[in-house]
């Protein structure tokens, strides 16, 4: 469980000055005497709470599907500053100058966790229906006339 002291370590003002893992960005969901460790970072704030409460099983042992989640919500104090109670979310240790791994994975003593960087093709394919929506909502602001003289002076533009 270094992974959640140094990420509190290293996200305390100023940097390294204390250590509390309840302010760390990471939790280990940890079942010793199964051997199971599960590590869970934080991610978005859910405004409310969620509707599923699912229940997982492993190695005959109940889990709540809260157990796994990654928001901070208003139905626990996971992923919250104890103090304030303002969400916590991870940033993969971002800072300056920026580190070639997050803290916590650079300290996974147990080698459990892993960081690499993916580059996922995103196609953003506009339809013709959200581009007349789009428009429609232009003309409606500024008018058709406004919209046609400014679409004719960039078609001019980048001609030349």
């Amino acid at each position: 469980m270094a992974c959640e002291v140094i990420c509190s370590a290293f996200h305390a003002t100023p940097k390294y000055s204390g250590n509390n893992p309840a302010r760390s960005r990471i939790r280990v969901i940890r079942d010793p005497i199964a051997d199971i460790y599960v590590p869970v970072y934080a991610g978005e704030y859910a405004v409310a709470e969620c509707a599923g409460r699912d229940k997982y099983t492993i190695d005959g042992k109940e889990y709540d599907e809260c157990a796994f989640c990654r928001a901070s919500c208003p139905s626990r104090d996971v992923f919250k500053e104890p103090d304030s109670g303002l969400p916590l979310k991870c940033d993969m240790c971002g800072s300056d100058p920026s580190l070639e791994k997050p803290m916590c994975v650079q300290w996974c003593l147990n080698d459990a966790l892993i960081y690499e960087e993916r580059e996922e093709a995103v196609e953003e394919v506009e339809t013709l229906e959200e581009l007349e929506i789009g428009l429609e909502a232009l003309a409606n602001k500024y008018s058709l006339n406004k919209i046609t003289e400014i679409a004719a002076r960039m078609s001019v533009s980048k001609k030349g």
